[in-house]
């Protein structure tokens, strides 16, 4: 008997929030590897901000989900089937295999990774995208000193998290911001932040200025909108801000750029963009470094597992857009 594999596809180009008819289930048979290729069993999907924008059609950092095609997602495995001589039936893999139950690759762009040394869903949080995110675009592009004040949005997310801890042991001050007293009382509690400024009750202006009285010499921008203006104001001389997502325009018919970006040029500020793809040659010095953190205890990873199926893809994504989630986001669809 053939294996069924379970696919969601995208079907229509979103307008605003994704809706239930913007996605179409698809059932087929499991393709089968050819020669130097191998089946993969999926077993956690990556639900991440940045799916969004991949489904808009236009340029971008990479294209646009085709209408028709299984949405793009990266994802752990375990390969079941092989015809490839450096991939094995039980090894564990990484890689962008769709949100999908099974997946045919030739290997390009497949990592394996040991389920013994971390949970496998920690691969696609801090070991994973999410913390080569954070790792690059803090150190490469907001080159944060010893001393320095670095504040982080979306600091109870996946990567805004763990920016925030690489940033304390990097000698720095640290102020998050996050929505919702638990969130900002497990920013400063479980990951060791020095402050957290919650959004949603609080005067973002008034609070940096009571939290940050020198400036903001790093900011690590995940959500755009009106926190990123209020951060601009408060910018040090010579601030670098890193742009690495705006979560809060995503969904948006009429997104908002900053009003404040004048401030770039009052304290001769940079703001830049950080795109983890440009770092792939260095992705083992990366994952090396978190992972001796985390083994002595210096960086905790956080993830938000969802158990399920393909099918509650669509409803899974829209909790990064509720605030439902609290760090990595998984959806965990076989064992």
């Amino acid at each position: 008997m053939s294996t069924i594999n379970r696919q969601i596809r995208l079907a229509a180009r979103p307008v605003g929030e994704p809706r239930p008819t913007d996605w179409e289930q698809v059932e087929e048979p499991a393709a089968q590897p050819g020669d130097g290729e191998f089946l993969v069993q999926v077993l956690c999907l990556s639900i991440d901000p940045a799916m969004r924008g991949w489904m808009n059609a236009g340029r971008s950092y990479i294209r646009p989900v085709e209408i028709g095609e299984v949405m793009r997602a990266g994802a752990v495995g375990r390969v079941v089937a092989s015809r490839h001589s450096g991939f094995a039936v039980g090894d564990h893999v990484s890689g962008t295999f769709g949100v999908q139950e099974y997946c045919v690759s030739d290997g390009r762009g497949v990592t394996k990774v040991d389920p013994a040394a971390a949970p496998l869903p920690t691969y696609l949080g801090t070991l994973g995208m999410s913390g080569l995110t954070a790792y690059f675009g803090l150190i490469e592009v907001g080159r944060p000193e010893p001393g320095q004040t670095v504040v982080v949005s979306g600091a109870a997310g996946a990567v805004g998290s763990v920016v925030g801890q690489i940033a304390k042991i990097l000698g720095c001050r640290v102020i998050g911001i996050a929505g919702g007293e638990a969130k900002c009382r497990m920013v400063v509690d479980e990951f060791g932040f020095d402050a957290a400024i919650d959004y949603q009750s609080e005067d973002v202006r008034k609070a940096l200025r009571e939290h940050a009285p020198d400036g903001v010499d790093v900011y690590f921008d995940n959500v755009g909108g009106d926190v990123l203006d209020a951060v601009l104001l408060r910018l040090a001389r010579g601030a670098r801000v890193v742009v690495c997502g705006a979560i809060s325009q995503y969904n948006s018919t009429k997104p908002q750029g900053p009003a404040n970006y004048l401030s770039l040029l009052v304290n001769r500020a940079s703001m830049t963009g950080i795109v983890v793809f440009d770092y792939a040659d260095r992705y083992p010095e990366g994952i090396a470094q978190m992972a001796a953190w985390r083994a002595e205890g210096r960086l905790k990873s956080l993830e938000d597992v969802v158990s399920g199926s393909v099918a509650e893809f669509p409803d899974t994504l829209m909790r990064l857009f509720r605030g439902d989630n609290r760090g990595k986001l998984v959806l965990k669809i076989a064992d």
